[in-house]
């Protein structure tokens, strides 16, 4: 009886412990018998199912990342770029998100087909000045921006603005929602660049409009520098100009003060200036180691003989 007893009593607790199963926070759960849906679980906790016939599959109840491979698409201006999308989205029906994708995986692949071609239609609907411009953006001043689209004269505030164009995309997108049991949060652009060859010419007009501005500012700069320039040569000039004429006339009564000082002092003694005088005389015509060879009726005789 013991050896029969044991395997019962196993066999009964094993039967019993998978009758019950826990729902965690943040999940939910749909029950299956033979395949067939038999009942939802939404409220965390522990519950119970038919062991051995009843399969639980468990589902998140919380908000989900979708991000979606970078495409690229060609915008309404004929610009190709690249267009990389993110979404958030959650599952609110498990019953028929069972039926239809079956799991998490079959969601997401779903969500690729669904956004990335409401994406496609609207890109290539829409300038790209629509996808990177914000609703309210306004031109500086008052002035209108116009841009043209074969040949056709377009004002810019009279397009849409990115938050505008992701709102169409999302209420395009949602529509296709429910028959999934998905509910579609938010879909928006992460990024949006050129690609490879349409960038490189974008570089290069880049770089080819600083380099004009670049030699518009350094024209204007030497144009500056020039006036400066004269204008410091223009103030250079007079200050010298000034500086000279004030020296000329401070020379002029340095000169006229010490010829007064002069003749008041030789004024005193008229012989003595005259004997300086041919003293001075005599130094300035004859130099270092010089002979002077002078006649009797010489003055420089005459004075020689008169001076005691």
């Amino acid at each position: 009886m013991k050896k029969i007893l044991a395997p019962i009593l196993l066999l009964a607790a094993f039967l019993s412990l998978s009758a019950f199963f826990v729902v965690q926070e943040g999940e939910q759960a749909l029950v299956t018998q033979f395949g067939r849906p038999v009942g939802g679980v939404r409220q965390a906790g522990l519950h119970v199912k038919l062991p051995l016939i009843q399969t639980v599959h468990r589902f998140e109840k919380r908000i989900l990342k979708w991000d979606g491979d970078p495409n690229q698409i060609p915008t309404k201006d004929k610009r190709f770029i690249w267009v990389d999308t993110t979404a958030r989205w959650r599952i609110v029906d498990p019953l028929q998100f069972y039926r239809s994708v079956a799991t998490e995986r079959g969601g997401l692949s779903r969500l690729d087909d669904i956004i990335d071609s409401v994406v496609r239609d609207a890109v290539s609907g829409h300038l790209l000045v629509e996808l990177v411009r914000g609703s309210g953006y306004q031109a500086p001043g008052d002035s209108v921006e116009v841009i043209e689209l074969e040949g056709t004269p377009i004002a810019t505030d009279q397009l849409v603005g990115r938050e505008e164009l992701l709102a169409g995309i999302l209420a395009k997108a949602k529509t296709s929602m429910p028959e999934y049991g998905i509910e579609l949060i938010d879909v928006q652009i992460k990024r949006i660049n050129y690609v490879d060859q349409v960038r490189q010419r974008v570089y290069e007009r880049m770089i080819s409009e600083r380099k004009k501005v670049a030699a518009q500012f350094r024209s204007e700069g030497e144009g500056e520098k020039a006036d400066i320039l004269g204008q410091m040569e223009k103030e250079l000039k007079s200050i010298t100009s000034d500086a000279y004429r004030q020296s000329v006339e401070i020379r002029g009564k340095a000169d006229a003060t010490a010829a007064a000082i002069y003749a008041a002092a030789y004024n005193q003694d008229r012989q003595f200036y005259a004997f300086l005088r041919s003293l001075e005389a005599y130094r300035k015509s004859t130099g270092e180691n010089g002979r002077l060879v002078i006649s009797t009726d010489s003055d420089f005789y005459r004075i020689l003989q008169q001076t005691p």
